[in-house]
């Protein structure tokens, strides 16, 4: 005999309580097959579930855009929005009232809000402060205060 199949033929030929290791070995790879295709197929399911829960989502949501776009074709209807602007008395823009890139400085200058009122300052009394917390004035602004030409250059 073939010295390899020979330690093969013992290993097919090996009991353990009168059953074959090998039939051991068949029976216990089988359950593990057993177990991992019912994970498997537990699994498929579960994703088959989310599957059919998104594609729901989203059949859902393909309905709402097409309910919304009717609403906003019926809403901007030319008719529509003529009857609305005669209602509250607007009317078409007058050619006169264009205005091109020049003129928009005018006009964003004539529309300019009012500048915010300036508070008089309070003078602050340094009596009360003691001659070391009373700070010196610099030699440039006593200077252009004692002149009276602040503004001018």
């Amino acid at each position: 005999m073939n010295p390899v199949l020979v330690p093969l033929k013992r290993l097919f030929d090996w009991r353990v309580r009168g059953v074959r290791v090998i039939e051991l070995v068949s029976v216990v790879c089988l359950a593990a097959v057993m177990v991992s295709v019912y994970i498997v197929k537990t699994a498929a399911a579960r994703e088959s579930t989310e599957i059919s829960k998104i594609e729901r989502e989203i059949s859902e949501n393909a309905k709402r855009v097409r309910l919304l776009r009717a609403e906003a074709t019926r809403l901007e209807q030319p008719a529509r929005l003529e009857a609305l602007s005669r209602q509250l008395g607007l009317e078409p823009v007058k050619v006169q009232r264009r205005a091109d890139e020049e003129g928009l400085a005018k006009i964003a200058a004539e529309h300019q809000p009012p500048a915010p009122a300036v508070t008089p300052e309070v003078p602050v009394a340094t009596a009360a402060v003691p001659a070391a917390y009373v700070p010196a004035k610099s030699t440039a602004s006593a200077s252009v205060q004692a002149s009276g030409q602040e503004g001018q250059p």
